[in-house]
């Protein structure tokens, strides 16, 4: 598993107009191709009557399914510009759909691939972005006296409180980085070793990502 991905805060679409022609860009999470073409059929079946339906693809750890289709654009000019924005914003386990109206205007191959790159990124910023951290969760046991001073160290060394929960003794849900080897220790440190530390379990937590002029910052 990594460490930490990108990939889209939500499902969201966004339009744009370039010379006449609407182009409307749809964005979803998806974890498997049967998802992304599941996705793209519904945008299709939505949309049946646009003059086309361009879609492209990423999913896998190390992006192994990677997928791009024009619906009838010239070749090259739509499904791989789309893909390309997703490769340059690294965005795993995300598909996109750019549904086009005609609007009457020819925009030629370099046009093309200016409207569809935008139209992917205008949907991606508007809907935007996520950063995936995997984490450990770990539980904290202590007596009730101690909960003041851990919670208060807890928040001082920037680890995120799931939750807590008042048993018999308090146990303590703390997000812990993966690559973190220095909690135990200080658990140990903080209540002159009178806590319990166990693994719950490892999953991955969302955090916002900032944007500037289309570029993560």
């Amino acid at each position: 598993m990594l460490s930490s991905y990108y990939t889209i805060k939500e499902a969201g679409t966004h339009e744009i107009i370039i010379q006449k022609s609407r182009f409307i860009g749809y964005v979803a999470r998806v974890t498997s191709e049967e998802e992304a073409q599941a996705f793209i059929q519904s945008i299709k079946k939505k949309h049946f009557d646009a003059t086309h339906n361009c879609s492209a693809y990423m999913i896998g750890d190390h992006n192994q399914i990677q997928k791009a289709n024009d619906d009838g654009e010239p070749s090259g000019t739509a499904g791989v510009p789309i893909l390309e924005v997703l490769k340059k914003q690294n965005l795993k386990d995300t598909a996109v759909v750019v549904t086009r109206y005609f609007g009457g205007i020819k925009l030629g191959a370099g046009g093309l691939i200016r409207a569809y790159s935008s139209s992917t990124s205008e949907t991606i910023k508007h809907t935007g972005i996520v950063e995936r951290a995997l984490v450990n969760v770990e539980v904290v046991t202590i007596e009730y006296p101690l909960l003041g001073k851990m919670e208060n160290q807890l928040r001082q060394e920037k680890y995120t409180i799931e939750k807590i929960e008042y048993r018999e003794h308090v146990e303590i849900y703390v997000h812990v980085p993966v690559d973190n080897n220095e909690f135990h220790t200080q658990i140990i440190e903080w209540t002159n070793d009178q806590a319990k530390v166990h693994n719950h379990e490892q999953k991955y937590i969302e955090l916002n990502v900032a944007y500037k002029q289309n570029e993560r910052i």
